[in-house]
């Protein structure tokens, strides 16, 4: 059996059992490996800039998709998009979305999602290969420590948004896009 099996899906890494806003203290989470927080990732821009800054000076949920042709990936980025900036600004949090792909992609996959968040792509999938991904996973950290991790099974297993959300302490958002019904 390889590491990979053996590593669970979804990880506390603060030690919290409970769904409650991660703490942000310097002695919570697991620090990232010095190693991984150099590798480069990419803008729409095409300026390359170390992973570990992005999320170094503030709280950031960090998601790593399968691709930009994938259509989950698509859905779920779509609804990341629809996360008002307000709710994010007041719980002081950063919506990242990084992708395996050329930048020459970003562009054209924000326009068709809708997402207007920080995206960025690993181009040559060395982030994904040194944190052991396969397919996608979603992190939440402050500063530079990580207090949560869940890898993807497979394509349909996203953590849903509300819940890593929560983790962060942002309560739930109503992603239907539907009118409320108000009975009076």
């Amino acid at each position: 059996m390889d590491a990979a099996a053996l590593t669970p899906v979804t990880q506390q890494i603060s030690g919290r059992a409970s769904l409650t806003a991660v703490p942000t203290g310097p002695d919570r989470g697991q620090p990232l490996a010095a190693a991984v927080a150099e590798l480069p990732v990419v803008d729409a821009a095409g300026v390359r800039v170390p992973f570990g800054e992005l999320f170094r000076e503030r709280r950031a949920v960090v998601l790593f998709v399968r691709h930009f042709l994938c259509y989950v990936s698509k859905e779920y980025v779509e609804d990341l998009a629809k996360v008002p900036r307000s709710v994010l600004e007041e719980a002081n949090i950063t919506l990242i979305v990084i992708g395996q792909s050329s930048y020459h992609h970003i562009e054209p996959f924000c326009k068709l999602t809708g997402y207007s968040y920080e995206i960025y792509v690993d181009p040559e999938r060395e982030i994904y290969k040194r944190l052991g991904m396969k397919r996608g996973e979603e992190i939440a950290s402050s500063g530079n420590n990580i207090h949560f991790i869940h890898r993807d099974r497979n394509r349909l297993d996203h953590k849903p948004i509300n819940s890593v959300l929560q983790l962060v302490g942002i309560q739930h958002i109503d992603f239907t896009n539907r009118s409320s019904v108000i009975h009076v």
